[in-house]
């Protein structure tokens, strides 16, 4: 993905633009109220189904199975971080600009949902269909869109060219979430600013052109 001029493409028929029955919706609300003070593993469909008001049997109808429903889940909170993402460095001139904006909207996205954060950084690792679901594609989609922003400071030349631009790529997402995987663990606040102003300030330190 060498451009971010044409990221919104990603959107047409993505999950998070589907308008879901009620049905399915409350059952994807239901589960995302019970990962409040649950882990995934002791959530039961039949719970899931009481909660949602809902009988079990429809869960199967609208997903193959308990993993799926956490998988569509986890696919619309990242919808609303991508398109997020990219509104929140519209605007801003300068690559480095505009990654530092990204670092902060990444952390503030993990600060302000952590059901989201705990299912993508805990929950859906440890089993092979997440790498095979629409949500696993949406991160990779992410990714390339931060890949993006790195390779635009290259070409500016504001972040230096004898760095690989993937390895930078997986040492921010890599800080992100070491930062705040331990608050999610143990039920901290995670502190956007001060945790996004130390990444960046340590990150930058190493990869800006001499001058920047």
């Amino acid at each position: 993905m060498g451009s971010i001029s044409n990221t919104n493409s990603l959107y047409i028929n993505s999950p998070a633009e589907k308008t879901h029955a009620p049905g399915k919706t409350k059952i994807m609300a239901a589960l995302r109220s019970l990962l409040e003070d649950k882990e995934f593993v002791s959530v039961t469909t039949a719970e899931i189904a009481r909660t949602a008001g809902v009988t079990e049997a429809l869960i199967y109808k609208y997903f193959h199975d308990k993993r799926d429903l956490l998988h569509q889940v986890l696919a619309e909170y990242l919808g609303v971080m991508i398109v997020r993402a990219e509104m929140d460095v519209r605007g801003i001139k300068g690559a480095l600009h505009q990654l530092r904006k990204l670092i902060w909207s990444h952390v503030n996205m993990y600060a302000d949902n952590r059901v989201f954060a705990r299912i993508l950084l805990i929950e859906v690792r440890n089993h092979p269909d997440y790498f095979h679901s629409d949500a696993y594609r949406m991160v990779k989609y992410y990714t390339n869109f931060l890949l993006a922003l790195i390779e635009k400071g290259v070409e500016e030349g504001s972040i230096r060219n004898d760095i690989p631009t993937a390895a930078v790529r997986q040492t921010i997402l890599g800080a992100i979430e070491h930062a705040c995987l331990p608050a999610l663990i143990f039920n901290h606040p995670i502190l956007t600013d001060e945790v996004s102003d130390h990444i960046c300030e340590m990150i930058f330190t190493g990869i800006v052109t001499r001058g920047d």
